[in-house]
């Protein structure tokens, strides 16, 4: 598996509290990365660690396969969104993206500024000053100042958070485009789990200063996710009745029963599959677990941002 950052026991102690303690995070190059935890869990200390901003107290982390001073040279190639985009509010979006691309010495600038800028949506925008900008447009310009580089990496703290529900649709829109087409690996933290759900390919859980899950959305459904539970008189019949019927997700649980992943809109096939087999149908139950509910599941408590 390549692994464009990983961490190795990553521990920040302020005093003798430790915001975050022993982190071992795994980051595929070309995903969404989804850092899930609620206010003060420790995500923006963590990112802020993994962005050069901050040093750890101990533990490591490796970066495009470096490590140590190696790693930290390598810096260039990761744009950062922690917590308020630094904007100037006087300049246009194309003022703004100028300055830091004369400050990271960008080649091709008025060119690499125009690709930005339509990639961002703010093509519109002319020389409208950017402290007249709506929430959502600013946090797509700090997005746009975090890619100015051409990094292969970027890290962005709560970048939906405050907008309203066309803000968070087009700044998702925007984080797919930089995936999918650009190739940008993509480190995000959210509170906002119904969104990050829709947008993320892996997960960390963090909860006050530890992570305690991670796992890809593939890992997710498996778990839990979606699926249909079936108990039947004999379970062996059934399963291959039902991959006859075309069911080819199918697992048997901790409980000894019939789960079949998705199929949620295919209960009545389901159903008439396993009687029309001879086999007695006991129960038939959908389970639709939401990525929220499974936070609080690991996390054992409310979940209040």
């Amino acid at each position: 598996m390549d692994y464009i950052m990983t961490t190795e026991g990553l521990t920040k102690i302020y005093g003798s509290k430790a915001a975050a303690e022993d982190i071992n995070i795994h980051i595929r190059e070309g995903e969404v990365y989804g850092l899930i935890g609620r206010n003060g869990a420790g995500k923006t200390t963590i990112m802020r660690m993994l962005s050069g901003l901050s040093n750890p107290t101990s533990g490591s982390f490796t970066m495009f396969g470096k490590s140590g001073a190696e790693a930290k040279k390598l810096m260039h190639q990761v744009g950062v969104l922690i917590e308020h985009p630094g904007l100037y509010p006087n300049l246009s979006a194309r003022e703004n993206l100028k300055i830091k691309s004369i400050a990271l010495g960008v080649k091709n600038k008025e060119k690499t500024i125009d690709e930005i800028i339509e990639l961002v949506g703010l093509e519109n925008t002319g020389k409208k000053p950017c402290g007249s900008f709506s929430l959502g447009m600013r946090q797509r310009l700090g997005i746009a100042l975090a890619i100015i580089g051409d990094p292969k990496l970027i890290i962005l703290d709560e970048p939906i958070n405050g907008l309203d529900p066309q803000g968070i649709v087009e700044v998702r829109k925007m984080l797919e485009k930089l995936r999918d087409e650009k190739k940008i690996t993509i480190m995000i933290s959210s509170h906002i789990l119904e969104e990050l759900g829709k947008l993320a390919d892996s997960y960390g859980i963090i909860h006050e200063g530890h992570l305690l899950d991670e796992f890809t959305t593939e890992e997710f459904t498996k778990r839990t996710g979606k699926f249909v539970t079936v108990k039947t008189s004999s379970n062996e019949k059934a399963v291959e009745a039902l991959k006859k019927e075309g069911f080819n997700d199918i697992s048997i649980d901790n409980d000894h029963n019939i789960r079949i992943s998705g199929a949620l809109d295919k209960t009545e096939k389901i159903a008439k599959t396993v009687v029309g087999a001879g086999i007695g149908l006991r129960e038939l139950i959908i389970t639709n677990t939401s990525l929220e509910d499974y936070y609080l599941s690991v996390t054992g408590g409310k979940h209040n941002g």
